[in-house]
């Protein structure tokens, strides 16, 4: 065999695999392309809320506005809707730094008031609240913070407060709205 045929043979072989490969890019391509529609599809179906609305269906667990549509209000409470919610202004406090640098926590947060208790009433005694929740919160370390269940601990260390400054059934949650370390 000459140099020359080995080369046409090459070509010839090349030119035969060519259509092999175009095959198998466009059978990948279109794998590719189906999964990132039906990813894409169910991250759509998950932040529209759909597996919300099949809860609703099974447990019977509606949102305060769902069942304010359906003509049912919860158990004789005065206030439904937003007016239930008390708003209270974002605080910032110092944290408690070993390093002795400047670090701060900026939260802000929403409180639900008891069963019969007005917003009204609850924002007058939002200065007792707030002055309980201070030296919980300045107390902290940076690394208090850190992981997912620093913000259940700092939840459930503000309704403890709460419930002892204002009493029994007063405050039914605390919903923590931004939560901001610096």
């Amino acid at each position: 065999m000459s140099s020359p045929e080995i080369i046409e043979e090459g070509a010839e072989a090349a030119k035969a695999a060519k259509p092999k490969s175009k095959k198998k890019l466009i059978i990948i391509g279109a794998a590719a392309g189906v999964l990132l529609l039906g990813g894409g599809g169910g991250a759509a179906f998950m932040l529209s809320g759909g597996s919300a609305k099949a809860e609703t269906a099974e447990g019977g667990h509606a949102k305060p506005e769902e069942k304010k549509a359906e003509g049912g209000a919860e158990g004789g409470e005065g206030a439904a809707g937003k007016d239930a919610y008390v708003d209270v202004p974002a605080m910032m406090v110092n944290l408690r730094s070993p390093d002795g640098q400047a670090r701060f926590l900026k939260l802000h947060f929403m409180i639900v008031p008891g069963d019969g208790i007005a917003p009204d009433a609850m924002k007058e005694k939002l200065p007792l609240l707030l002055d309980s929740f201070q030296p919980f919160l300045r107390e902290l370390r940076p690394e208090d913070l850190a992981g997912s269940a620093a913000v259940f601990r700092i939840k459930e260390e503000m309704m403890v407060r709460a419930t002892a400054t204002l009493g029994d059934g007063q405050v039914k949650d605390i919903l923590i709205q931004d939560l901001v370390q610096q």
